[in-house]
């Protein structure tokens, strides 16, 4: 059906028409339901013969005035059965030559086999309708044939850009106004496009969803294969909306040959590892509207939320190798694990979904650890039982990480100060603290590419022996007391404070955060 329809895009529909000044002359009246006034009209065909169904091919708007038509209630339902089976888009009945009123059985018929009947009351020049349509339907196709030379000009360019799968969805539902979605064979989602509306809205229970629509159980989606040589990887699919003047099957159509062009050039995995890094920049970097949305991209992915235990693992100095070993020890340890990892900054970001209860042991991160080589250590972060908690997890988990040595281990719930700054980051008075115990340290590192901030947190972390904050910071003891003595002065503090210490301790840490 959908492929029908999409065939006739650009031409006017029955409704349109009936809104023509020189149909609107003869005083129209519809008299069946309004919906049939959606079919397009392809032609305008004039004829009052009894036998006018043998001379149509589907699509046309009839223009008659019954001259020929049979009389008898039977002869005229056998008409409506006949037109009906030969596509007719609508029927225009011009009363007062052959009936002064529609034939009951005639509009019966045409109800019940869903055609558009209209009646005229007053003469009409059939002639100055015709033309009237035909000019509209030539300006459509001329429309529709320069509509689809831009989709062809704009998928072109994708491709040969080297344009990613999820800036093709991008601007496939841009063209459309719809909602948009890639997905692979398993009904995962790759990359999507809510645009109207929300991610939650467009994405939850994609899976069953994506099923009823490749079934026909879910109605008004366009959905179209991406396949290349013999290969299928996917289908690129359309939610309902405005129709589009070159066609919503056509625009579609390009851009999944785009896509395959794409896949070809980028081979097997490419679009695994689009997904899960856009996927996970995007709540990183919190794009999501909200937990519901985000929720929904994850699951549509294929990464399960509902009733699972999620935990965050991060690995600073990280390369793709590092991040693949972590999945493949943690699949070791659990294969019930579901994960989505990506590199960023350095940093390998790797988020884990176990059954409930289960979770990331310490003789597994110890063994994990072990094994990184060069890479940063293994921060951990808590196990949650909500995204949200998952997500407000994440910056302190990715802090974390930066301060381990090669090969360490530490988990963000020994680290009570983090928690409670990322528990509390968004809030004002936090911010408001950092910003005035550390104001004139920044401003001096600000314009004199200096390193007080630097030295103040290695400080911190080591209150109890300068000798090793010296050294953490890469400094003699000499020049490190000279900067420790510059910091107390620019803050007007005593760093021999315990009070004081404690206080720029959590400056920093909250300053860390906002500023990563």
């Amino acid at each position: 059906m959908d492929r029908i329809v999409e065939q006739l895009a650009g031409l006017p529909d029955v409704a349109e028409v009936l809104s023509m000044p020189a149909l609107q002359a003869g005083f129209p009246e519809v008299l069946t339901d309004v919906t049939t006034l959606q079919s397009s009209v392809r032609w305008v065909h004039v004829s009052d013969s009894p036998r006018v169904a043998a001379l149509l091919d589907g699509g046309e708007l009839l223009l008659s005035t019954g001259a020929g038509w049979p009389g008898d209630a039977e002869g005229l339902s056998a008409l409506a059965s006949e037109l009906a089976d030969a596509g007719v888009a609508g029927i225009v009945l011009e009363l007062g030559t052959r009936f002064t009123v529609t034939p009951p059985a005639f509009v019966a018929a045409c109800r019940r086999f869903r055609v558009a009947l209209i009646s005229l009351e007053r003469e009409v020049k059939f002639v100055a309708v015709t033309e009237a349509v035909h000019r509209r339907i030539i300006a459509g196709q001329l429309d529709a044939l320069q509509q689809r030379q831009q989709l062809h000009e704009l998928f072109t360019t994708l491709s040969l850009r080297g344009a990613p799968a999820d800036v093709i969805v991008r601007e496939t539902a841009r063209a459309l106004d719809a909602g948009v979605v890639l997905e692979n064979l398993a009904h995962e989602v790759v990359a999507a496009d809510a645009r109207t509306v929300d991610d939650a809205g467009l994405l939850d229970g994609w899976a069953a969803r994506s099923r009823r629509i490749t079934d026909g159980r879910e109605q008004g989606w366009i959905l179209v294969p991406v396949e290349g040589r013999g290969i299928r990887w996917g289908s690129l699919l359309v939610a309902p909306g405005a129709p589009h003047p070159a066609g919503r099957t056509t625009v579609l159509e390009q851009a999944a040959t785009a896509l395959a062009l794409a896949r070809l050039a980028d081979g097997d995995g490419a679009w695994e590892l689009l997904s899960q890094r856009r996927l996970l920049a995007s709540l990183l970097e919190q794009q999501h509207a909200t937990t519901a949305d985000a929720q929904a991209r994850l699951e549509a992915s294929g990464f399960p939320v509902r009733g699972r235990r999620l935990q965050a693992l991060v690995v600073d100095a990280a390369s793709p190798s590092s991040a693949e070993m972590v999945l493949a020890a943690i699949e070791d340890t659990e294969p019930a694990a579901r994960s989505i990892s990506a590199v960023f900054d350095g940093g390998a970001v790797i988020l884990l979904s176990f059954p409930a209860g289960a979770s990331v042991s310490d003789a597994a991160a110890r063994r994990i650890a072990s094994g990184l080589d060069d890479a940063g250590g293994l921060a951990v972060g808590a196990a949650s039982d909500s995204l949200a908690e998952l997500l407000d997890s994440l910056p302190a988990v990715r802090a974390l990480a930066r301060r381990l040595p090669p090969g360490g281990f530490r988990r963000v719930d020994d680290r009570p100060l983090a928690r409670l700054v990322n528990a509390l980051h968004g809030d004002h008075r936090l911010q408001e603290h950092s910003e005035r115990m550390l104001g004139p340290l920044i401003r001096y590192d600000q314009d004199s590419g200096g390193d007080l901030l630097a030295v103040l947190s290695a400080l911190v972390q080591h209150p109890g022996s300068r000798t090793a904050a010296a050294a953490a910071s890469h400094l003699s003891r000499s020049v490190f007391y000279q900067r420790l003595t510059l910091i107390g002065d620019l803050l007007d503090a005593d760093l021999e404070d315990g009070e004081t210490l404690a206080a720029l301790h959590l400056a920093l840490s909250a300053y860390t955060a906002t500023s990563r």
